[in-house]
């Protein structure tokens, strides 16, 4: 029985035992007295039965008021002691009961923190021996992960049904350029814990693969599966298959899973394609203008005595023509810029950060002071960044040697696909015999030696070097030509925050995962979850509102994934309203030339496709999704929890069922409140503590717990 439906039941029996007694005496005296004696009576009592009644209502009335204060005070106080407990038992071992009520509860609250506190000392040594105890294992099972999380090659771990259980950090990036697009906002929503291989990988192709290493182990090979497949995106894919072995099982039957490691190849080919073209264009460019030069040629050599005339024409051909072979070759070097690039192992740099190391070490080494002129600083460059640094000293140590310059200066520019980074001196002019012995000596400074020479360091770059001359300025300059880089795909500042620390790309448990749809009588515990939150303009949907935020992130395993979360800020494509904008911390400019909700909508329901969706008041969220299917076709027709609803399911004697209350309730910290993304998180947390809270109260599937949620007064609110 609920406690409202016990004081009324302690109300009903207040009343009769105030009036019961006065009722029954009353009856048996007028069964016993005459008829003159109850005309008499009668006549008595009419006279005063109105005060008498109003004696008796408010004696009533001030029974049942300190009925209801004993009530408050000993039974609803007790019971939110219980949830308390509870609390303390299992989701906030640091929440205790607050000294409130008559004395009597007061002393058994006291005595039950105490009772906390020491139950907290135990535990704190048990989880103590515990640590130390397996210490050993934590400590290789993070270092394998940060192992693999920082490997340069993109690796994922699946089980045999295809389900990721692993991967990298290297993977997350390369599947999260492969996922964005024109029309695609979902960074990287392809890739996941206990997502399929399959939505990224042919399926057939992984199986072709999976069929040819069980062939090799049980013909007692080396288990090993290569495969190229396409994305949906067209680009090549290059993977290599090794399997994980079950311990103890032989033959075929020892294959639980495989590792995939996977690479882009798709620059590399087009890159081939693009030199065959362009070596192709350049022969037969060529022959022509060879011909005009060779006839001209051959012309001015058998006639010498042709008149002026005449030989100024075959001259200006041998000119033209040489102009225009120029012209191709130069064209040819901007176009190859890219292959040169696979020529040697270099790395993607920025140019600025080239230029800073050269100056610490002339600064070092020669004591010769340098500035700098005309810097692209988002300029990336392909070096050996050691040998280009190493020919930039060297040239210094050459130049002060010999000409004495008052400083140095460095400029870095770039013109298409090449580079120029210059190192520019004032002083007297240099012979081309002179630069061409520098270039083809080996390299020396001071002590340190190098056995390349500074055609070898440009050859391995391949790239050029020349000196050229600024008159007007009284200038000279080495300028080293280098092939421009596209740097890889960093992680975003967010990324990098929530990846510090120990890697979340792995659940080893999920080995044995088996793919089920969303079954309403499955364990709360065995489903994977899409906790979400939105950011609006105004708190009526039905009125005009828009969405201006969707923050998400994903629980699988029983386990929150901070690290696979979906965050995307919208244009309402309308103004914001003045007074919500302290709220959220959203302004006109963050949201103008986003992504609007035709475009997010989709991309958001790609992520969460085929699970639970979670948020709290999940009625004003879900509204907002609902307006929308019209226009984007997009419907959200999984089951959806609320945690507001569960946490009164909990603890319906709480007063309060605020996320903020509730957050401070199970001891969950939040950096910043009205962000979408944090707020879904959070509620992540709230929704794994309630867990075990739910099934204390034999709530343990998504039926009941949606069953439960519908009884609440609060599953009565509508948006």
């Amino acid at each position: 029985m609920k406690a409202k439906q016990r004081f009324i039941v302690a109300v009903i029996i207040l009343g009769l035992l105030m009036t019961g007694p006065f009722v029954v005496t009353s009856l048996l005296v007028w069964l016993d007295m005459r008829e003159a004696e109850r005309n008499m009576l009668t006549q008595l009592l009419l006279s005063r039965l109105p005060v008498g009644s109003m004696m008796t209502i408010f004696g009533f009335a001030i029974g049942v008021m300190v009925l209801h204060k004993l009530f408050k005070q000993y039974v609803e106080g007790l019971l939110r002691m219980a949830e308390t407990l509870r609390l303390m038992l299992g989701a906030n071992r640091n929440f205790r009961v607050t000294l409130d009520g008559p004395p009597e509860v007061q002393q058994l609250a006291s005595a039950a923190n105490d009772l906390a506190q020491q139950r907290d000392v135990l535990m704190d040594d048990v989880d103590a021996q515990i640590s130390r105890a397996k210490a050993s294992v934590e400590e290789e099972k993070n270092r394998l992960a940060a192992l693999m999380s920082e490997l340069a090659q993109a690796v994922v771990v699946c089980n045999l049904d295809g389900r990721i259980l692993l991967y990298n950090n290297r993977a997350r990036l390369q599947f999260k350029a492969l996922a964005q697009g024109p029309t695609s906002v979902s960074g990287g929503a392809l890739i996941g814990l206990g997502r399929s291989i399959f939505s990224i990988l042919e399926k057939n192709q992984v199986e072709h693969a999976q069929e040819v290493i069980r062939q090799r182990l049980t013909a007692g090979k080396t288990a090993i599966s290569n495969f190229i497949t396409t994305t949906r995106g067209g680009q090549l894919l290059r993977a290599q298959m090794v399997p994980v072995l079950a311990p103890g099982a032989e033959g075929d039957a020892a294959m639980s899973g495989y590792v995939l490691t996977v690479e882009n190849i798709t620059r590399s080919i087009e890159q081939e394609a693009r030199r065959d073209q362009v070596l192709h264009s350049l022969t037969e460019g060529s022959r022509s203008a060879l011909g005009n030069i060779r006839a001209a040629v051959a012309n001015l050599i058998d006639y010498p005595d042709m008149e002026p005339e005449l030989r100024e024409r075959f001259v200006s051909v041998v000119d033209d023509e040489a102009a225009k072979m120029s012209q191709r070759l130069d064209q040819t070097m901007i176009e190859f810029s890219d292959s040169m690039k696979t020529r040697w192992p270099l790395e993607d740099i920025l140019g600025i950060d080239i230029i800073a190391a050269a100056q610490r070490r002339i600064d070092e080494k020669l004591q010769l002071p340098t500035k700098t002129e005309a810097l692209d600083d988002a300029l990336w460059i392909k070096a050996d960044s050691f040998s280009l640094v190493f020919a930039l000293v060297f040239l210094a140590a050459k130049l002060q040697d010999h000409y004495a310059p008052r400083e140095l200066r460095f400029r870095l520019t770039s013109e298409g696909k090449l580079a120029y980074l210059d190192l520019i001196w004032a002083g007297p002019t240099m012979s081309s015999e002179t630069f061409y012995t520098w270039e083809m000596e080996s390299m020396q400074i001071g002590s340190e030696t190098s056995p390349l020479t500074l055609r070898d360091m440009i050859d391995r770059h391949g790239g050029e070097i020349w000196y050229q001359r600024e008159k007007a300025a009284h200038r000279a300059y080495f300028r080293f030509v280098l092939p421009v880089a596209t740097p890889e795909i960093e992680p975003e500042a967010e990324d990098r925050k929530r990846g510090s620390g120990r890697p979340e790309y792995y659940d080893f448990d999920l080995f044995n995962f088996e793919d089920k749809s969303i079954d309403l009588d499955r364990k709360l515990s065995e489903l994977t979850y899409t906790v979400f939150d939105t950011e609006t303009t105004g708190l009526e949907p039905s009125n005009g509102d828009e969405i201006i935020q969707i923050g998400a992130a994903r629980i699988v395993n029983n386990r929150l994934l901070r690290q696979e979360t979906f965050d995307q800020i919208i244009d309402p494509e309308c103004p914001l309203k003045p007074e919500s904008i302290p709220i959220h911390g959203i302004t006109e400019d963050m949201v103008r030339g986003k992504p609007t909700i035709d475009v997010v909508l989709p991309s958001f329901y790609e992520f969460c496709e085929d699970t639970v969706l979670i948020a709290h008041n999940a009625a004003f969220d879900m509204r907002f999704l609902q307006l929308k299917e019209e226009r984007t076709g997009i419907k959200f027709n999984q089951p959806v929890l609320d945690t507001l609803l569960l946490s009164a399911v909990a603890h319906p004697n709480q007063e309060s069922h605020k996320l903020d209350v509730i957050l401070e309730r199970l001891g969950i910290h939040i950096d910043s409140r009205h962000n979408a993304l944090e707020d879904s998180l959070a509620t992540g947390e709230v929704f794994l503590k309630l867990i075990p809270l739910l099934e204390e109260k034999g709530i343990t599937t998504i039926r009941q717990a949606l069953e439960a949620s519908a009884k609440t007064y609060y599953a009565r609110i509508k948006y």
